[in-house]
């Protein structure tokens, strides 16, 4: 007599065995999507825009050609070229290398269009004492607040402290003879003002008095301590 429990059994295993492989093969057939992206690996220069898009501070060249595993070569090329088609396309914003690195920035075309729709009615601009202040210090630097004081012949604390949380200026140590703090320009203001270096700041002087013989005056009173 035939035993129909083994014959059952032995068909149901080969089923088993063929639906386990016909599903692995499919499986091993998937597409990793951690390493082939949806729509197709980008291009270099849709990579870098992404990047640069996204990025909260400028991002320098070795770090773009770091994160798209690309020769510095290849990424500046690239850099370049959107650069070019922005401004061929007259686009409403740019791509430009500004203090150590690259961000978006919008063209200057749209400048009074912007300035109407974002800053009409805000108070968001720097007091006349900030900017002045400001001024002092980026033409200065390092310099302390006794300092600042004594050229705009009024008290600067409030408004460094304003200057400080705003990110244009930071403390960058102290006077060595009398220990005041020295205040310097940051990489935001240099962005703020669309600038790579402090080279690039405009001669103003030809507009100011000897500041040669100002700070000869500012030492002999010792008007160094904060």
């Amino acid at each position: 007599m035939i035993d129909q429990t083994e014959g059952s059994d032995a068909v149901d295993t080969e089923l088993d065995t063929e639906f386990d492989t016909e599903l692995d093969t499919e499986l091993d057939t998937e597409p990793d999507i951690e390493t082939v992206p949806w729509g197709g690996a980008p291009s270099l220069k849709a990579a870098v825009e992404a990047l640069v898009l996204v990025a909260v501070e400028p991002v320098t060249t070795i770090e773009l050609a770091q994160a798209t595993s690309e020769p510095v070569d290849a990424v500046t090329a690239a850099l370049s070229e959107l650069a070019a088609e922005y401004q061929a396309d007259q686009r409403g914003f740019a791509i430009r290398e500004v203090a150590g690195g690259w961000r978006f920035y919008t063209s200057p075309q749209c400048a009074d269009l912007l300035r109407s729709w974002v800053l009409d009615g805000q108070q968001a601009r720097l007091t006349q004492a900030a900017l002045e202040t400001l001024a002092v210090i980026a033409y200065k630097q390092p310099v302390t607040r006794a300092r600042i004081s004594a050229i705009r012949g009024v008290n600067v604390d409030g408004v460094v402290r304003t200057l400080v949380s705003r990110g244009l200026i930071t403390e960058v140590g102290t006077d060595p003879a009398s220990q005041a703090i020295l205040y310097s320009t940051t990489e935001y203001f240099l962005e703020r003002m669309g600038i790579s270096a402090l080279t690039e700041l405009p001669d103003v002087s030809a507009y100011l008095p000897d500041l040669a013989q100002l700070d000869e005056f500012l030492d002999e009173a010792n008007i160094s301590n904060d």
